[in-house]
C-alpha cells in the first residue's frame, strides 16, 4: 500500500512536493527535498528558536523545486521528534477546568458526553498551542504554502464531512502533511447536515439528516474576525477605462472554522479551514419581521445558511443546480480570497505577484474546485490591477488538478445558461481562458487541414456546443466544392433529346377528328379530369401534413475538467492505470499538447489510523517481524516482511 505523503500541487512533474518543510519545534526549522529516515536538517542556534536573519532561499514552480541552504546536517529524525507528552496532573486539571466552565452540559453531573467535550477540548487547547506555534514558523520563514481545496474531507466519523473515497483520502493526505512537516492548509464547507445518515427499519433503508453537530464540535475554532463576501448574480459594468466590475445581486458572508490537524510524533500541527455561510445582521429585514411577515424577513438568512446545509444537494431541478453551483463557487472564493490575504500580509508593503506562484500552490480534489481558476483570474484582474497576460501567467503557475474518474460521462458539466445568470463575470473569463485554448490548437495543428482542426476543437474546447469565436469562424469553413461543368452540360443536352423523343412520340398517337365527332368528347379529357382530382386530392394531403419540428439544438455547456486542464500547470490521476487511461483515453488530445503537464500520483491511505490504530494485534505483529515500529512512518519498511 502506498502511503499519501505523494502529494501532487507543486512540480509539474511525478514527483512530491519539494516544499520547506516547516518542524514547529522552536530551535529546529527542517528544509528537506524528500522524505527519509535519514534526512538533512537547518538547525537554528538562537535562543528564541528563530533565524538571526531572513535568509534568500531558492524555490521556484519548475519541475524539480529545492530549498537550498549550506548549513545542513545529518541526524537521525528521531533526535528531533517531540511528541506532546504533559503530566498527569496537567492533564486532568484540563479536564476539570473545562467541565466546570466550558458550558456545554448540565454542571450537577459528569457523564459520559460531557467527559468526552471537556476531555477534547483540553486537547484541543494543547493542539491550539502547536498550531499557532506552526503557523508562525511558517509566517516568520515565508515558505511555499500548499492549499487542499475539497468538497469533502471524512476527519472523523463523526464529522459528515464527506461521502467516501474523496473525502478518506483528503483527509488521509491532511494526515501526512502535518506528520511530514510540510506547510499546508486543507479547505472545505462546514455542512450543518453532512451527506445523511443511515436507518435500518422494517421497510428498508431511511435517509436522515446527519446530527454530527447537534451537541457541538469540540475540535473547532470559530473565526468570527475572519469572514469573506460571496456574491452570485448580478451584472457586469465596464468602465470608461475598460475595467469590469461585478456589481449587484446577492451577498452573502463566509465564515471560518479551523480545525486543527496533528502531525504524528511531531508537533507540527496544520489547518483544516472550514467555512459557513451567513448574511450580514444588517440583511435581516426587522420591520417586516414586525409586520409578521416573518418568512420575508428571514429570507435573506435562510438562503445564505442553505449553501451549507447539504453535501452534493438533489440537482434533478434548477434550484438544486444553482445550490451546488454556489456550494463550489463559495469554497473556491473564500478561499482564495483568504489565501490572498495571507500572501499579501507575509509580503509586507510591496506585493509581488509574479512571486505568487512561488509561496502559494493550490490543489484542486476534483472537479469540484474548478472555480478557483476564473475566480483567481477575476480577483487578480478586476480587484488586484494585473493584466490579462500576467494574471494567466499566475493562475497557470498556482494551479494543479486531481483526476478521480475515467469516465467521459462522469465528468462534470455545467449549464453555460446557469453559470452565466449565477456568476456572469466568470463566464466572461472562461470565455476567455477558451479563446487562449483555441489559439494553443491552433498554433499546434494549422489551419490546412480544416477537418482535422475541427474535430480539435469540438473535442478539446472548455465550452462545447458553442459557436467559434468570431474571430476563429472561418478556421473550419470547408471550401465549396466546384461542379465539373462538362458533366452538367451533357447531362442537360441528354435530358432535352429525351423530352423531345417522349413528344414525338405523343404525337404519333393523337386521335382523329372523325374519332371525336363520334364521341362528341376529346379522350383526353377523362384523364385530364382524373389527373386535377388527383393533383388537388394530393395538395389538400400536403397541407394536411403537419410540417416536421426541427431538432432541437444541444444545450451550451461547460466542460468543468477541460478548464482544470488548461488553467492548471499539473493533472495527475491516483493510481499509475488511472493515471495511463487519463492520458491514453480520457484527455489523450491534451497529453499530445501538453505531455509535460500529466503525471501519477500513487494515493492511499495514512496507516496511522488504518492499521496502526484500527488492528493493534496486527501493528504488533509487524513490529515484532520488522524489529522496529518506523513502518508507522515509513511504509516501504514493510518490504522487509518479505523476508
Amino acid at each position: 500500500m502506498a502511503t499519501s505523503h505523494q502529494f501532487c500541487a507543486v512540480s509539474g512533474r511525478a514527483e512530491s512536493f519539494k516544499l520547506a518543510r516547516c518542524n514547529s519545534m522552536s530551535g529546529l526549522i527542517d528544509f528537506g527535498s524528500s522524505w527519509k529516515r535519514k534526512t538533512k536538517l537547518l538547525r537554528i542556534r538562537t535562543g528564541n528558536g528563530l533565524p538571526p536573519s531572513r535568509r534568500s532561499l531558492s524555490v521556484r514552480s519548475g519541475p524539480k523545486q529545492k530549498i537550498e541552504d549550506p548549513i545542513t546536517a545529518d541526524e537521525d529524525i528521531s533526535s528531533t521528534l517531540s511528541p506532546f507528552t504533559p503530566d498527569a496532573a496537567s492533564i486532568a486539571s484540563s479536564i476539570k477546568y473545562h467541565a466546570e466552565f466550558t458550558p456545554s452540559f448540565a454542571p450537577d453531573q459528569f457523564e459520559l458526553p460531557k467527559a468526552f467535550f471537556a476531555t477534547a477540548q483540553s486537547v484541543r487547547d494543547a493542539l491550539i498551542i502547536n498550531w499557532n506555534e506552526t503557523y508562525d514558523c511558517c509566517n516568520k520563514l515565508n515558505v511555499k504554502q500548499a492549499y487542499y481545496l475539497s468538497m469533502e474531507f471524512l476527519q472523523e466519523r463523526d464529522a459528515a464531512l464527506g461521502n467516501g473515497g474523496l473525502g478518506r483520502l483528503a483527509s488521509c493526505f491532511l494526515d501526512s502533511l502535518a506528520t511530514l512537516n510540510y506547510p499546508a492548509w486543507g479547505y472545505g464547507l462546514r455542512y450543518k447536515y453532512g451527506l445523511f445518515k443511515q436507518l435500518i427499519t422494517k421497510d428498508g433503508q431511511e435517509e436522515v439528516a446527519e446530527d454530527w453537530l447537534e451537541m457541538g464540535n469540540p475540535w473547532e475554532i470559530v473565526r468570527n474576525d475572519i469572514s469573506y463576501p460571496i456574491k452570485f448574480f448580478g451584472k457586469v459594468i465596464s468602465e470608461s477605462d475598460g475595467k469590469k466590475h461585478w456589481i449587484g445581486g446577492e451577498d452573502i458572508q463566509a465564515v471560518a472554522h479551523d480545525v486543527p490537524i496533528p502531525g504524528y510524533k511531531t508537533k507540527t500541527t496544520i489547518n483544516l479551514r472550514l467555512w459557513s455561510t451567513k448574511v450580514p445582521s444588517e440583511d435581516f429585514d426587522l420591520s417586516a419581521f414586525n409586520a409578521g411577515e416573518h418568512t420575508r424577513a428571514n429570507e435573506a438568512l435562510a438562503n445564505a445558511e442553505k449553501v451549507c446545509y447539504v453535501l452534493y444537494p438533489g440537482d434533478d431541478t434548477e434550484e438544486g443546480k444553482i445550490l451546488r453551483l454556489k456550494q463550489q463557487y463559495t469554497l473556491c472564493s473564500a478561499s482564495l480570497q483568504d489565501i490572498i490575504a495571507r500572501f499579501e500580509r507575509r509580503s509586507g508593503e510591496k506585493v509581488k505577484w509574479e512571486e505568487f506562484p512561488e509561496k502559494v500552490a493550490v490543489q484542486m480534489n476534483d472537479t469540484h474546485p474548478t472555480l478557483c481558476i476564473p475566480e483567481l483570474m477575476r480577483i487578480l484582474i478586476d480587484v488586484k490591477g494585473l493584466t490579462w497576460k500576467e494574471a494567466w501567467n499566475v493562475t497557470q503557475r498556482t494551479v494543479a488538478y486531481t483526476n478521480h474518474t475515467v469516465l467521459p460521462e462522469a465528468l462534470e458539466k455545467w449549464s453555460l445558461e446557469l453559470l452565466e445568470k449565477l456568476l456572469p463575470r466568470h463566464v466572461e473569463i472562461i470565455e476567455m481562458i477558451d479563446e487562449e485554448l483555441i489559439r494553443s490548437i491552433v498554433a499546434e495543428y494549422g489551419t490546412a487541414d480544416p477537418d482535422i482542426l475541427e474535430k480539435k476543437l469540438k473535442e478539446m474546447r472548455i465550452l462545447e456546443n458553442v459557436d467559434l469565436p468570431g474571430q476563429f469562424a472561418d478556421l473550419v469553413v470547408k471550401p465549396k466544392e466546384v461542379p465539373n461543368v462538362a458533366a452538367t452540360a451533357e447531362l442537360e443536352i441528354s435530358e432535352v433529346t429525351q423530352h423531345n423523343d417522349d413528344e414525338e412520340a405523343e404525337i404519333g398517337k393523337q386521335p382523329n377528328d372523325n374519332e371525336e365527332a363520334e364521341t362528341g368528347k376529346r379522350p383526353n379529357d377523362d384523364e385530364e379530369a382524373e389527373t386535377g382530382n388527383s393533383m388537388e386530392q394530393k395538395s389538400i394531403e400536403l397541407e394536411l401534413e403537419p410540417e416536421p419540428e426541427p431538432e432541437p439544438e444541444p444545450p451550451k455547456m461547460v466542460r468543468m475538467a477541460n478548464l482544470c486542464i488548461v488553467g492548471g500547470h499539473a493533472v495527475n490521476g491516483v493510481a499509475e492505470i488511472h493515471s495511463e487511461i487519463v492520458k491514453n483515453e480520457v484527455f489523450n488530445e491534451f497529453f499530445k499538447l501538453w505531455p509535460e503537464k500529466f503525471q501519477n500520483k500513487t494515493n492511499g491511505v495514512t496507516p496511522r489510523r488504518w492499521i496502526r490504530f484500527c488492528n493493534p494485534e496486527l501493528s504488533k505483529i509487524i513490529t515484532n517481524w520488522t524489529g522496529t515500529e518506523d513502518w508507522i512512518l515509513n511504509m516501504e519498511k514493510l518490504a522487509e516482511l518479505r523476508k
